[in-house]
């Protein structure tokens, strides 16, 4: 996490929710829904598994992310390689994971940088 001058941004809070494998939402309780606060370094870890398809949308996972005192951001995540961020209308290549494989399964890593008051 950080500002748009590089500075750190310790205890931002972030939202993130996602569709199921089958690519459906979770629209009754908080089924891959978690809230969490980045650490001193503004490091934050979400542990999930790749989203279904949601019906006319790319994968990808919705996240709020806001800055203590700070503009609260809304915005998705996208995973590279899938031919339907070609047709997805809110697809934005600059939102992209960078996915490295790890020896049990994959890592994904994301910068947030926040506008901070």
């Amino acid at each position: 996490m950080l500002t748009v001058d590089c500075r750190l941004v310790a205890g931002a809070w972030l939202d993130f929710w996602q569709a199921d494998a089958a690519g459906r939402y979770d629209n009754q309780g908080f089924k891959l829904r978690g809230r969490q606060f980045a650490d001193a370094a503004g490091r934050y870890i979400l542990e999930t598994f790749v989203p279904g398809l949601y019906p006319g949308r790319t994968r990808h996972i919705n996240v709020k992310v806001q800055a203590p005192g700070g503009l609260l951001l809304a915005t998705q995540l996208f995973f590279p390689g899938n031919a339907a961020n070609q047709t997805d209308g809110i697809f934005d290549p600059a939102l992209l994971l960078h996915i490295e494989p790890t020896p049990h399964s994959q890592a994904a890593y994301f910068d947030f940088v926040l506008p901070v008051q």
